[in-house]
């Protein structure tokens, strides 16, 4: 076998003959580079006995030019005359088919594409149950044979050897004489019973005489158990040239077994190839890829990233003309639960071993950045009534804060004198000489501004992704990308713990909207809602020099804020806060209450042992306008002679219903068309929203203020924020 490497400038006269029949770049100087990667089979090395030839990917070499660090792809070319050790060796020998099948698996799957050069030969014999592309295809698939199907083996050989050494006494007694000793006839010549033609045993020779050739002309390792003599030498060669194909044929149809015909078929596309290569000197197949960073950009999106239909249009392919390489959107990096998600955006980089970013490549992901930024705003201001929320909210509507969007380069990466497939982690690694992460801002504080952007680099141990993504195993491939997604997670949230500190706060009775309107200079892009309980923010402060160390105007703004919030400082990502358990009082700007009038006590334990609350749709003065925020209302409050009682309601199962609807649930006659229906949760009866009470003339003003007549009660219906609400307490 004979080893070339991507993009490495060989002597010419080196590879002349190696290079014989496929395109390869010569400067002036003499010089040849090879832009492909993947397999040919050149039938005129080796005397025309023929070899096959790899191309490895330049991540192969350091940034000097060296395999293995040490030496120059000029020493490896002819790998039976190299000075590779056997570790080395062996490596090379299983590297190459490994990119041998990420190719066919990526020709396979991009069937279109422009840069896959196939060439094969197509016979492969009669009676074949599948077409095998190339020689090396059936060479692996004959040693994959050997490694599925030892127990059949060696259930065939115990049978073929029993039965041999056992004396026939009929025959041995009518044609053998016997010696009398001690009274008893003793047999010199016992006929035993003779050994019939086996098939099977001739069959298993040929193969594993096969075998034997492989291992011997192309290295592979190959385990070979049978006792037999192996057809070896010039016997061989005669099989390759003709005889191989003879002698199966003549014997192809003494099996039966499912398994027996297809080792019988393996063979006989083994020799059929072989032949047609020896009868035509010309004949090349080959399968290469030009321009191997596609191939390789294709394999870690496959392992890592959403396809493109899974995505809203543009965020990918986007309008400037940007493609990004890696799109996905997964749980965001603060909170523990996966509610909140957030977009990760991954460029590949396919460089030598240790190879350098540049600056163009840094500054086109934090463009990629500030476009789905912008694009997913636009999703939300274009989205229609009726239409379904996007999944993914970039800006926090209470703080007006943008979520964190993970940035990242991804590069192939192989350590020195480390040749394992099974090392799946992914490392943090340097940008260019400078820090990891690189941060990008406007304002050093302000972590959830759209203008603060974080970018990092991971290596991918290339030996793990290329075996995983040749496999093609979709149950293997799905299990990583959720392992790595999480590893990405994490790493990222590591990042963030060295550079920032983070503060989960709680109001301790403060309207948030207000607070927000009052203090926002000194909070925009400093605080967030990363949790499910959005009553609570998160603060962030830039902290490179360690956890919680402060300047004195963080020190400042944490103090001002500890006088109307509970704070936990010392929180870790991806963890609950922890905080005291929210009052009644500790509302969000969004929550809504509905304020309502129950008639008699009747009235009041329908509501409560229904758990509905309705109130007629429309646009009179004893209505709920549909257009208003009456279905983000969470709480119910209702007032009559009885005093005030209070309820949670589940904001979800807010429903609009006919009159007969109503009706069904035994409402008795409706008179209007339609309802507003509200569901009851519980009955609050604890904490200082069920001790509150109301002050009748700030109640009556804040229902004339929204147009209800508070003199007729049973028209006194609305859905008011809750710091509304509060300004009516006695």
């Amino acid at each position: 076998m004979k080893i070339l490497v991507e993009e490495y400038q060989y002597d010419a006269a080196l590879v002349r003959d190696v290079l014989q029949g496929i395109d390869a770049l010569q400067n002036v100087e003499g010089l040849v580079s090879l832009s492909y990667v993947g397999y040919f089979y050149n039938p005129k090395l080796n005397g025309g006995k023929g070899d096959t030839v790899f191309i490895l990917p330049k991540v192969l070499m350091n940034e000097q030019g060296r395999v293995f660090s040490k030496y120059a792809p000029d020493d490896i070319i002819h790998m039976d005359t190299s000075k590779l050790n056997d570790q080395e060796r062996k490596f090379l020998y299983e590297f190459a088919v490994w990119i041998y099948r990420a190719v066919d698996v990526y020709q396979r799957s991009h069937e279109d594409s422009d840069i896959v050069y196939h060439r094969k030969i197509s016979q492969v014999g009669r009676g074949m149950k599948k077409r095998t592309n190339t020689l090396l295809d059936i060479l692996l698939s004959l040693i994959q044979f050997n490694k599925d199907n030892q127990s059949l083996i060696t259930f065939i050989l115990k049978n073929l050897h029993s039965g041999f050494n056992k004396i026939n006494w009929t025959k041995t007694i009518n044609h053998s004489a016997a010696i009398i000793q001690n009274d008893e006839p003793v047999y010199i010549n016992p006929v035993n019973k003779k050994r019939q033609v086996n098939f099977d045993e001739e069959l298993l020779v040929i193969y594993y005489s096969i075998l034997n050739y492989i291992s011997q002309t192309y290295g592979f390792h190959v385990d070979i158990t049978i006792g037999f003599p192996l057809i070896t030498g010039s016997k061989f060669e005669s099989y390759l040239n003709g005889r191989g194909i003879i002698r199966l044929r003549q014997i192809k149809y003494k099996y039966f077994s499912d398994k027996m015909l297809e080792l019988w078929n393996l063979c006989y596309a083994f020799f059929a190839h072989r032949t047609e290569i020896t009868t035509s000197a010309e004949l090349k197949e080959y399968l290469l890829v030009k321009n191997f960073y596609v191939v390789f950009e294709a394999i870690i999106d496959e392992l890592i990233g959403d396809k493109k239909d899974e995505l809203p249009e543009d965020f990918k392919e986007q309008k400037d003309g940007k493609l990004v390489d890696h799109l996905y959107t997964y749980p965001g990096l603060i909170q523990a639960d996966e509610e909140q998600r957030t977009y990760y955006i991954g460029d590949s980089k396919y460089y030598k071993i240790g190879g350098s970013l540049g600056d163009t490549s840094i500054y086109k992901q934090y463009t990629y950045a500030r476009n789905i930024v912008q694009y997913n705003i636009d999703l939300w201001l274009n989205k229609k009534e009726g239409d379904p929320d996007p999944e993914v909210r970039l800006r926090d509507d209470v703080t007006e804060g943008y979520n964190i969007i993970p940035n990242f380069f991804i590069s192939a990466a192989m350590k020195q004198g480390d040749y394992s497939y099974n090392h799946r982690e992914i490392e943090l690694t340097k940008i260019s000489g400078k820090r990891n992460p690189e941060i990008k801002f406007q304002f050093k504080d302000r972590l959830f501004d759209r203008d603060t952007m974080l970018l990092s680099r991971y290596n991918v141990n290339f030996l793990f992704v290329i075996s995983l993504y040749a496999r093609n195993k979709q149950a293997e491939k799905a299990a990583w990308k959720e392992e790595v997604r999480m590893q990405f997670r994490k790493e990222i949230r590591k990042v963030l713990e060295k550079e920032y500190s983070f503060y989960p706060m709680r109001s301790r009775g403060v309207d948030l909207d207000d607070y927000m309107t009052q203090h926002f200079r000194l909070l925009i892009g400093k605080v967030f809602t990363p949790f499910q309980d959005r009553s609570i923010l998160t603060l962030a402060m830039h902290t490179p020099m360690g956890k919680n160390v402060l300047t004195a105007e963080q020190a400042k703004l944490l103090t001002t804020l500890r006088k109307d919030f509970d704070i936990d400082e010392n929180y870790t990502l991806g963890k609950e806060p922890q905080l005291p358990p929210a009052t009644d009082l500790q509302f969000m700007v969004t929550d809504y209450v509905l304020i309502g009038y129950y008639k008699d006590t009747t009235h009041l334990k329908w509501i409560a042992d229904k758990k509905l609350y309705n109130v007629r749709a429309g646009k009179d003065r004893g209505s709920l306008d549909l257009s208003s925020s009456v279905f983000g209302a969470r709480y119910l409050l209702l007032y009559g002679r009885e005093g005030f009682y209070k309820f949670k309601l589940n904001p979800q199962k807010v429903r609009v219903w006919s009159k007969e609807e109503l009706e069904k649930s035994g409402y008795g006659s409706a008179r209007h068309d339609y309802y507003v229906v509200f569901f009851i949760e519980k009955r609050i009866t604890e904490g200082d929203f069920a001790a509150m009470d109301f002050d009748n003339d700030k109640l009556k003003s804040l229902l004339n203020r929204y147009g209800k007549d508070h003199a007729n009660h049973d028209k006194g219906a609305i859905a008011v924020p809750i710091s509304e609400l509060v300004s009516c307490k006695k």
